[in-house]
């Protein structure tokens, strides 16, 4: 079959042996398969993060030396079945899948180690377990979108966020976009979006960002809404002095009224949940530095390199750092019915699609922000052209 190989750092597109499912595998036949941000990393860092996976207890990342297909993002039609299946999804299905493949006690990701590859290809072995069919009036391109989008349902689950809460996502590439998609689907009421291009600004908008801001010439905490926020110490400060003031005057012990006060929540601090979708050295600390006191900060861009922060600036702010990575399967499955239901709208997001011949070009495309944001593999397109997203 024809597959796109990743094999130190050049694409191409080979003939490889058809994929065989193992024990409790499917086969698929690919429909579509969305080209993630982390692709785009591992063309060049694979060998880094190889390393650092192997310090959380897993060795089977790809590396440089390896010929991989690559691609997690996966939407397809069930083509055969391995031994011991249930067979519970009929040929023919459309389905998704957790990008996850296991032999005995081996699990790799799908798309991400030589033992399990990936979606760059006419077909591609998953796990049925994690193989969920697809309501049949989503499309093909949208469904496709399910595992990007169940990351943004994850970060936004992990940041505990309110409706009330003001939101700020930095970056608004395909990750950030989804966060936005999430966080407005959740009724979120403020969403403010922060990214240098002008493209991906409109595309912010269409996703729902109730403010979008040009990070170059504006703050975005000058344009957020203000009520509540602490930006300075001496604020908070000042505040703390203010109140005791005010509680001598009452006839009880001012400790008494305080610890009354924090039962019910008045004393709670306001703070925003900031996303950090960029994933560059320099980030967090830049986020760290203009971010107001007590905000809660989730990190879910893939820096890939070596980065710093001043630990002191987190400390004195009193902001609580997250970070994320990937999805439950129940997150999966719910994203995947908010995606059917309309709940969510990833329409924005997916900007073209390609052939296998056209993935090499599509890479390079995605490296200027203000061409596209989502490109989706389609095994059927004939050339090597980036299609709209209408094209039949």
């Amino acid at each position: 079959m024809r597959a796109v190989t990743l094999h130190g750092g050049e694409l191409a597109v080979d003939e490889v042996p058809a994929p065989q499912p193992g024990n409790g595998q499917l086969l698929l036949e690919v429909q579509r398969c969305g080209i993630c941000g982390s692709d785009l990393h591992a063309r060049h860092s694979q060998d880094a993060l190889a390393e650092v996976l192997e310090l959380c207890g897993y060795d089977r990342y790809m590396r440089s030396s390896d010929a991989v297909v690559m691609g997690h993002e996966i939407y397809g039609l069930v083509a055969g079945y391995g031994p011991g299946t249930r067979r519970s999804l009929p040929l023919g299905t459309p389905v998704v899948t957790v990008p996850l493949l296991r032999r005995g006690r081996d699990v790799d990701g799908i798309g991400l180690s030589p033992h399990a590859p990936g979606g760059f290809a006419e077909q591609v072995v998953v796990q049925e377990t994690l193989t969920m069919p697809v309501p049949e009036h989503l499309a093909p391109d949208l469904a496709a979108m399910t595992e990007p989008m169940a990351v943004a349902w994850h970060a936004v689950s992990r940041g505990d966020v309110s409706k009330k809460d003001v939101t700020v996502v930095f970056g608004c590439g395909p990750v950030g976009l989804a966060v936005i998609t999430v966080l407005k689907a959740r009724g979120v009421r403020t969403v403010i979006a922060a990214d240098l291009s002008a493209g991906r600004r409109a595309l912010a908008q269409q996703c729902g960002a109730d403010v979008v801001v040009d990070p170059s010439s504006d703050s975005v905490w000058d344009l957020a809404p203000a009520s509540g926020l602490v930006r300075s110490m001496e604020t908070e400060y000042n505040a703390g002095v203010e109140a005791i003031d005010g509680m001598r005057r009452l006839p009880v012990p001012w400790w008494q009224t305080w610890r009354a006060l924090n039962a019910v929540g008045v004393t709670s601090p306001k703070r925003p949940v900031i996303f950090e979708c960029v994933g560059i050295p320099g980030m967090i600390d830049g986020v760290l530095a203009q971010a107001p006191l007590h905000s809660r900060i989730v990190v879910v861009g893939v820096c890939m390199g070596p980065d710093a922060v001043r630990p002191s600036l987190a400390i004195n702010k009193e902001v609580d750092l997250r970070f994320v990575v990937g999805y439950t399967p129940l997150e999966f499955r719910d994203t995947l019915h908010a995606l059917a239901d309309g709940t969510l709208d990833a329409s924005p997001i997916v900007t073209g699609r390609v052939g296998l011949e056209g993935v090499a070009r599509a890479f390079d495309a995605l490296g200027d922000p203000e061409a596209h944001a989502k490109l989706m593999i389609d095994p059927g397109i004939p050339d090597d052209a980036i299609w709209p997203v209408g094209r039949r």
